[in-house]
């Protein structure tokens, strides 16, 4: 047990070391150690130092220390049973305010990196609703396309029907004209002479 709460001690310092540790002294014993007289076990008894409590080193001496507690007393303990370890029931409350503390910032990156994610995906999904409309006006734009290509098509051919239509127009005009001609060209001389006859006659 004691050993387990040593190590147990050790993992906490490695986990938040106290600025000027090496001028408090605390009491490693895992639950209380014997405050003597004098500087060896053959003296006498005078209190005791529950574990983890503060106390002030005077001196050395031939494997003993005096101390002087928060109560104000002083006596002897053996030095092995003092640590310039901070006690865990003072670095409890610090560690519980570490881990409030990290625990805060992780909800708080939890929480950016759930908005960043929201706001990704609020992007994505606008950029898609964006191309789901662009590729629909393309369809359409193709269909209106296609559609307007056939209607070129057809007046294309009405145009080059109605171009032969005019050209055989033309053609029959232009062959009543001349026929028309033609036959005024052998008509006319024969009516000529005889209008001067007649006209002579009647002189």
């Amino acid at each position: 047990m004691k050993h387990f709460i040593s190590f147990f001690l050790f993992c906490f310092t490695l986990i938040s070391p106290i600025a000027n540790a090496e001028q408090a002294h605390y009491i490693s014993d895992n639950l209380f150690t014997y405050l003597l007289k004098g500087p060896g076990s053959q003296y006498r008894i005078v209190g005791s130092v529950n574990a983890g409590s503060p106390v002030t080193l005077l001196e050395k001496d031939n494997g003993y220390s005096r101390i002087k507690d928060a109560k104000g007393r002083t006596g002897w303990i053996e030095s092995k049973f003092i640590s310039t370890d901070v006690a865990l029931q003072e670095r409890l409350p610090v560690l519980e305010t570490e881990l409030t503390t990290v625990k805060a910032k992780l909800a708080e990156a939890l929480s950016t990196n759930d908005n960043k994610h929201s706001d990704l995906n609020s992007a994505l999904a606008q950029r898609n609703s964006q191309i789901s409309t662009l590729e629909t006006r393309n369809t359409q734009l193709q269909n209106e396309l296609t559609i307007a290509q056939d209607e070129v098509r057809s007046l294309r051919a009405k145009i080059d029907t109605q171009k032969d239509d005019l050209l055989m127009k033309w053609f029959t005009y232009g062959g009543l004209v001349a026929g028309v001609g033609l036959l005024l060209g052998l008509l006319l001389p024969h009516i000529t002479p005889r209008r001067r006859k007649r006209a002579n006659g009647w002189a």
